[in-house]
Order: C-alpha cells, then structure tokens, then sequence
C-alpha cells in the first residue's frame, strides 16, 4: 500500500518553522533564549533583507513637506572644480610668511611627486580684516569681502580624496567614486520641486567646456533619472527647440500633444515600475510647459541696469560669469530647488603659473559671487536660500616646479585634501563666522574639522532632512547620500533662534 507523502509546508521547503522548533523543542524556552543571548552579544546574524516592494512606486517632482523645520528651499552652488588655494585666499598664516623659502620639515603627501619640492611658498598676496566681523580675506578677493558680514568662512575642510574625480565625487555626493547621485538630485528626490514649468535640478556650464568628470556632475545615480540635473548650455539659445515650429503653434501643438500624451499613457499601463519610462513622459511633459517659462527666465534683459552692474555682466571679465549667478536668481526666484554653476574643466588646479593663473579666476567670479549674496539678500531670498562657494580640495604650502628651463618663474602648488577653506551663505547659517582651524602652516584641519559627509549632513538638515533616515531603496539595498555613520551635523555654524 503506497504511503501518503508529508506534504506539509516545513518539509517540502526543507526548512524548520518556529512551531516545529518549539515542537522539537519539547516546548523548551532554552532555544528562545540562547537567541535572545546571541543577540545582546552582537553574535546573531544580521536581520534579512527586506521584502522587495510589492506594488510599483510613483516618482515625480511636486513639492513635498520635508520630515522637520527647515531653514532653506533652495540651493544655489557655485564650484569651483580644481581646488582653489586657501593659502592665498583665505588662511592667512604669520608662520608661512615668516618662513618663506625655507625647506618644510613636517609630513608631506605630494599627487605630483616628480615635480615636487620641500620649499614653503608662503600667501603671495596680502590679507586684510574685511566687514565689522574683522574676517580675513586676500587681496584678491575684495568683493567677497563686501559680504563677510553675511558668510560662514570654514577653514577646516578635509576629504583625504588626494585626486580631482574622487574629490569631487566625495564633495558632491559622498562617495569617492562616479556614479553616484548628487546632492542636488537627492534634494529634489526628497522634497520635489516647487514649479512644475522648469526643471527642478539645473547646472550651469561655462562657454569654454564642461567641467571635468562631466555628466556626472549632475547624476542621478541609483536614483530614477527624473531626479538628474538639467545642463543649461552657457550661450543662447540656452536650450535648444523650446520654440516650436510656426505650423505647430497653438492648437495644433496642443492636439498632437494630447494624442502623444494618450499613447505614452497606454504604453506605460503595459510597463508598470518603469522608472526611467515614467522620466522620460515627465520630461516630455516639462517641456511643453518651458516654452513660455523657460524663454523667460533666461532672458535678463528685464533686469535693471544698476542689478546689471552689480553683477558684472557690463565688463567683459566678469561678464559670463556674472550672468550665470544672475541666472541662478532668477530660477530659484521661481521656484527652482537647486542650481550649481560649473567652471570648465578643472581651471582653478594652479599646479604651475599661480600667481598669473590665480588672480585671472578670481577677477572672474569675485563680485558676481558676492552680488549673488548681496541681490538674494535684499530680495528677502537669503534666508531661505543655501550659498555654497568651494571646490574639491585646496593646495599644499610647498612649490611644485613645472618641467623646463622657466620652472621656477612659474611655480604653482600640488594638491591639498587635508584642510582647505570654502565658504557659505544663507539658508539659516551664521553671518561673520570663522569656523575651523588649519595647523600653522594651512597643512592639516586641526580643530573643529568639517568632513565632506559632514557638510552633507548639515545641506541636508538645513532643508528639513535627516541624513540617517533620507534612503532610497534599490532591490534590498537602502542608498543613502551620507553613508558614513561618523557625519555629524556641523552646528556650530548653524543660526540659532
């Protein structure tokens, strides 16, 4: 007589359910509290991976309330990719000055090591006390120092990222490596956007290039493309096609949309969870609306003339980048989360001919950085508005030789990723504050030191988000833009009250 098969559910899986190890167990607690103990000594396996997500989710760019107060909408970046030299800009040290020309005896970690020298090279320019808060600043910098009441200058920076890829992937969102989403797409990931007419993300490049790690200067990453920046081009047309053609204006333009609207639709019933399906009907969508909203904000011809002055947009030196930081105000004017305006390549990396090179890039961006500051502050938008000025890295207080028989009239310095400076404004951070401290010789953050994923953390918390909670979920994994759980809020550059 053929036997009937078990076909309970524990045995056709080959797997013990609780009930049978209760069962096995004669009902003992022994078993229950060897896992208890286990667990209290770190000495369990870790929980399993979470369910994957059982009904698609929906991504787009409304606005959403942020988990807790926040003191900022809107962010406004202005990077300076290459690593702009603190030494001379804004750490000014008696002892480097004192020692110039002489031999550096301390630990010394070159990029560049075949041109590398031991000789200090002290600030080449001279620093004076700027605004009542008394903050130093270099010479070449005067404009800035018209704002210094209104900044936060932080002279501890460090990433220990001694390269300009993985220096700027580290400032700009976390990690060392491409790739990964921005800052600015997990902005707008977490709190969407406050006008559906532009896009919520925008970069803004130079005419000369772009900068040097690209596209990825505004990716999304893991993120559904939805949330990628838009690349403004630096000349008009700022952005191709936003005018249709005469036969298409008007009703035309509206039916064949709708028609094309009723298809994407249909198809994407058939795909549902398509991520980068849903991105590409939003951005089809957002188009039809930049039309109008478009033309006009990157038209600043409404602008007035003393606005236009203040800017720098009627010399030719500052002319570009002063219409760029103009640009910037106007979109989160409208309503824009995030903008970073971008130099080309890596310009500000002064391995040779620094005291050419140096005062060029800052007769570029002095007074429409500062008139960015100045314009937001007196339209009652720096407040509400996150200020960033810095790049990836600063520079070592040795010279590095270039190759040739001119080396020494045109020495630059190598790259420092241990303490630099970069400054911020607006958004519910202090006015007239110097945060941090570098060792005498603007070598080594040694007090008060501000991380890359510290100063992620304190972007995010200023706009209402909680960098342990803030996650997106890919397969079993949770992303996050601060994955390392040493990031601490930087409060003490925070406004109080």
């Amino acid at each position: 007589m053929a036997t009937t098969p078990n076909t309970s559910k524990s045995n056709v899986q080959g797997l013990c359910s609780r009930r049978h190890l209760l069962q096995s167990s004669t009902y003992g607690l022994a078993t229950l509290g060897a896992a208890w103990l286990l667990r209290q000594d770190g000495l369990l396996a870790a929980d399993p991976p979470q369910k994957p997500l059982l009904e698609p989710q929906k991504f787009d760019l409304l606005p959403k309330s942020p988990p807790k107060p926040a003191h900022a909408t809107a962010m406004i970046s202005m990077f300076m990719m290459g690593g702009p030299s603190q030494i001379d800009l804004f750490d000014p040290k008696p002892e480097l000055t004192k020692r110039n020309g002489q031999q550096f005896e301390g630990d010394i970690k070159f990029d560049n090591a075949a041109q590398a020298s031991r000789q200090i090279m002290g600030p080449q320019w001279r620093f004076q006390p700027r605004g009542s808060c008394g903050m130093e600043i270099s010479d070449l910098l005067p404009s800035l120092g018209e704002v210094a009441d209104d900044i936060t200058l932080i002279r501890s920076m460090h990433s220990a990222v001694n390269n300009h890829f993985p220096g700027f992937y580290a400032m700009n969102s976390g990690a060392g490596v491409g790739g990964c989403a921005t800052i600015g797409s997990w902005l707008v990931y977490a709190l969407g956007s406050e006008t559906q007419e532009l896009p919520a993300y925008i970069a803004l490049t130079h005419p000369s290039g772009l900068p040097i790690v690209g596209g990825d200067s505004w990716t999304s990453g893991r993120l559904p493309s939805i949330y990628q920046g838009t690349v403004v081009r630096p000349k008009e047309p700022r952005m191709f096609n936003l005018e249709p053609p005469i036969h298409l204006r008007g009703e035309a333009q509206r039916q064949q949309l709708a028609f094309l609207d009723r298809l994407n639709q249909q198809h994407a019933q058939g795909f549902p969870g398509e991520n980068e399906l849903t991105a590409r009907m939003a951005s089809y969508e957002l188009a039809a609306k930049m039309q109008t909203s478009a033309s006009e904000v990157f038209d600043i011809s409404g602008e007035s003339e003393e606005t236009i002055r203040l800017y720098g947009i009627d010399q030719e030196v500052t002319r570009d980048y002063g219409t760029r930081c103009l640009i910037a105000r106007r979109l989160v004017e409208r309503g824009v989360r995030f903008v970073q305006i971008f130099n080309n390549g890596q310009s500000w990396d002064h391995h040779s001919s620094i005291a050419t090179e140096l005062p060029k890039r800052c007769r570029e961006i002095d007074r429409p950085a500062a008139a960015l500051v100045q314009d937001l502050k007196r339209r009652g938008l720096l407040d509400s508005t996150l200020v960033h000025w810095g790049g990836e890295m600063g520079r070592l207080p040795t010279i590095q030789v270039p190759v040739g028989d001119e080396g020494m009239k045109k020495v630059g310095r190598d790259h420092n990723t241990y303490g630099f400076s970069m400054w911020v404004a607006g958004g519910g951070i202090k006015g007239g504050c110097v945060h941090g401290k570098t060792d005498e010789f603007s070598h080594h953050a040694v007090e008060d030191l501000v991380s890359n994923h510290d100063w992620l953390a304190t972007v995010l918390h200023q706009f209402g988000l909680d960098h342990h909670e803030l996650k997106f979920r890919v397969g079993t994994r949770n992303l996050a833009l601060v994955e390392n759980p040493a990031a601490v809020v930087v409060e003490k550059i925070l406004r109080t009250g």
